[in-house]
């Protein structure tokens, strides 16, 4: 499963790059607010660093509006990946965006049938939102497992990105469920390294090994 990181925080982004964790990244209006950066400046700042995909959303409502954003956004670099609404308007400007060779990121999935729809428009991307469909006491792995389903039984090349992740269990469910790309914040995949016994583990043997006495440098 490919990793993106869902962030505009180029600090962040640096830090798990240096360790091959970053295969492309996500951003969105909220995230490009929380860097109090401008959209081209910091986007164009993340392509520069990251060889993979890197979503930058457009904001028009309508098709031919995310069609003119869609350009707009492409100019910054070759890996952008334009990501658009899954609403009708959406799916018409996927549609075009896609013919014209773009990468496209349907966002804001919450359905299989919407999953469907993105396919059918040629989406590069779609991406299904868990920890929304958690918030209302439906389980967002569901959605995943449908989506993988209708995508395997009919051959749609879309590839599934699992987002609104917001734990480390996430990550390894999507993982387990055959999710093709997983994004979420730099935190969450930090956390999935720790493990309380792996915690205790290091405590014990230190504690055996100050006993001996000894240095290794």
């Amino acid at each position: 499963m490919k990793f993106f990181v869902d962030t505009a925080d180029i600090d962040a982004i640096k830090e798990l790059h240096a360790l091959g964790m970053v295969d492309g990244v996500t951003t969105n209006p909220s995230l490009i607010h929380k860097s109090g950066r401008d959209i081209k400046d910091v986007t164009r700042e993340i392509c520069e660093l990251v060889d993979g995909p890197v979503s930058a959303e457009t904001v028009a409502l309508d098709a031919e509006g995310m069609i003119a954003e869609g350009h707009e956004l492409k100019k910054i670099a070759d890996n952008i990946a334009i990501k658009v609404p899954l609403t009708w308007e959406g799916l018409k400007a996927c549609k075009q965006l896609t013919d014209e060779g773009n990468m496209v990121n349907v966002t804001l999935c919450f359905s299989a049938n919407q999953a469907l729809l993105a396919a059918k428009a040629g989406a590069t991307f779609i991406s299904p939102f868990i920890g929304r469909l958690d918030d209302l006491n439906l389980d967002g792995m569901n959605l995943i497992a449908d989506i993988r389903e209708i995508y395997d039984n009919y051959g749609f090349e879309t590839q599934i990105l699992a987002a609104s992740i917001r734990s480390a269990n996430h990550m390894s469910e999507a993982a387990k469920i055959g999710a093709d790309v997983a994004t979420a914040p730099p935190k969450v995949i930090q956390a999935m390294v720790n493990h309380p016994l792996t915690d205790k583990g290091i405590e014990s043997f230190l504690s055996d090994w100050e006993k001996t006495g000894q240095s290794i440098l």
